[in-house]
């Protein structure tokens, strides 16, 4: 009995657990505290066995994220100090774990007095900081509040160029929920947003809010941070999809993947507005589906804001798109009347808060919303433009002066025209198939007419050369620039191919060479 204890003694707690020692044969309670050790086992072992319960207790993909790091740097007289590999990663366990860690090591001795989480220093001369003070884990706790700049651990000298600033941006404080005007068409994203930006786990852990542009997709995902930001204790991280694009190449360039990977998962909000902006760049949007992926295995919520819903964004693998598909999607659609007069209302009494004479009368508000069938943000356009009047010129707003700038909004706004809609238009135009204008056949009975489409897109829509030759095929903006010099030279030269080009324009809405 006495080797058979001896060799139980040289043991794991969950070695012995699989040989069928007994909990009462090593020194532990029999009941309640399970992990509780006698005074014989060492450190070294409790340790083992606090993370076999945490793996438990989190989950693996918690664990492997966060707990898995830490390593046993000391414990004398029951003070227990964990070292982490990165500041970020300690600051991380911290505020979030901190708590939980600490009950553990109690549960596992009655020995246990404090835990310290530090640094690992990075050479020799760098001294290891601390985290936690020596037996007041529980109330120094202090988890970062819900502002953007609350990474404050890890900015400045601590992250790289790459990741310096990431937290900075602030949102709009006039786009809350009390500011945006709920109707049918957004009323079921809106209820979702309010929904989702309140603490605690929820049932939509992704959110996918598409629809055109001006549509409310920006207010509300300002909303969510201004709702998130006043829970005490929430890591709000809301970023343009340029911004995750041009960090995460920044990390690659700088050999800071790693940082940038932690940082982004630090959040517990994480917002990324305009993804239709990174699709089709396949490390961008390799990264962004891994960033999608760990949010789901730690429980976090992600709100994402397209032009377009998950299945018709061109330049995602399918992956992608499924992960995106397996989220809450909803479309904000275009106001009804109702609606925009609300808006039309809401943002006039705003604006004479301000501009006492920015008055504009009912009846030319009623006349705005039945006249104008448009996004909230060309509503709004139109209305700015009569109350700066009024309030330039003092001079009352009439239904006849409302008119003309309905008027000229409208011959300004030929240039309103999608994509989508001139390559269909190309494409019935010389008899072709929609398919061939992305595909990449260079025959010059398709590539003739891909390159008219691609010009008249340039001329015709606000998108940028990457954005059109993404809608191309993924296209890069030198092939959709050589096009449009090329279609440019060729209506110097052809007249009957100025006139195709411009029957074209004319089909689409657009008389004569803009």
């Amino acid at each position: 009995m006495e080797l058979e204890n001896t060799e139980l003694s040289k043991m794991t707690p969950p070695e012995r657990a699989r040989e069928g020692a007994s909990p009462e044969r090593w020194g532990a309670e029999p009941t309640g505290s399970s992990l509780r050790p006698g005074p014989e086992l060492p450190w070294s072992e409790l340790w083992i066995a606090v993370r076999d319960r945490l793996r438990i207790e989190f989950g693996q993909g918690i664990f492997d994220t966060w707990i898995a790091p830490l390593s046993l740097a000391s414990a004398d007289d029951g003070h227990v100090c964990l070292s982490a590999p990165r500041r970020l990663i300690r600051d991380y366990v911290t505020s979030h774990y901190g708590a939980r860690l600490e009950r553990a090591f109690a549960a596992a001795s009655a020995n246990f007095v404090s835990l310290d989480i530090v640094a690992a220093a990075k050479d020799p001369g760098e001294t290891s900081a601390r985290a936690i003070v020596p037996g007041a884990l529980a109330q120094r706790r202090q988890p970062s509040h819900g502002t953007l700049n609350g990474a404050e651990s890890t900015s400045g000298k601590v992250m790289g160029a790459a990741l310096h600033g990431l937290w900075d941006r602030k949102p709009d404080p006039s786009q809350s929920f009390a500011s945006f005007v709920v109707g049918p068409a957004n009323e079921f994203a809106f209820k979702a947003a309010q929904r989702l930006a309140e603490k605690g786990e929820c049932e939509m852990g992704q959110l996918f809010i598409h629809g055109g542009f001006g549509y409310g997709k920006t207010h509300l995902l300002n909303a969510i941070t201004l709702e998130a930001q006043a829970a005490r204790g929430t890591r709000v991280l809301y970023l343009r999809a340029e911004d995750f694009m041009r960090r995460f190449l920044g990390a690659l360039r700088n050999q800071e993947t790693l940082g940038f990977k932690e940082e982004l998962r630090g959040a517990d909000i994480l917002l990324i507005d305009d993804l239709q902006h990174i699709c089709g760049r396949v490390a961008t949007s390799s990264e962004f589906l891994h960033t999608v992926n760990a949010f789901t295995d730690l429980k976090h919520k992600v709100v994402i804001a397209a032009d377009s819903p998950p299945s018709k964004l061109e330049g995602l693998s399918d992956d992608i798109r499924s992960q995106l598909q397996g989220a809450v999607v909803i479309a904000l659609e275009k106001p009804d009347k109702a609606t925009r007069l609300a808006i039309l209302k809401a943002k006039l009494a705003e604006m004479e808060k301000r501009q006492p004479r920015a008055s504009v009368p009912e009846a030319v508000l009623e006349q705005l919303a039945s006249e104008l069938d448009v996004s909230p943000r060309e509503l709004l356009g139109v209305l700015i433009k009569l109350a700066t009047y009024a309030d330039l010129t003092g001079k009352p707003v009439t239904a006849e002066i409302a008119e003309e700038a309905i008027g000229s909004r409208a011959a300004s706004g030929e240039r309103h025209v999608s994509i989508d809609e001139i390559q269909k238009k190309t494409a019935e135009f010389y008899k072709l198939e929609l398919r061939e204008m992305h595909s990449a056949h260079r025959a010059r009975q398709i590539a003739r007419p891909r390159q008219i489409a691609m010009f008249l897109a340039r001329e015709l829509t606000s998108r940028s050369l990457p954005d059109i030759g993404r809608r191309f095929g993924g296209r890069d903006h030198t092939t959709v620039l050589h096009a449009c010099r090329r279609i440019d030279a060729l209506c110097k030269t052809d007249p009957v191919f100025q006139q195709e080009v411009d029957f074209l324009r004319k089909v689409l809405g657009h008389a004569g060479r803009i």
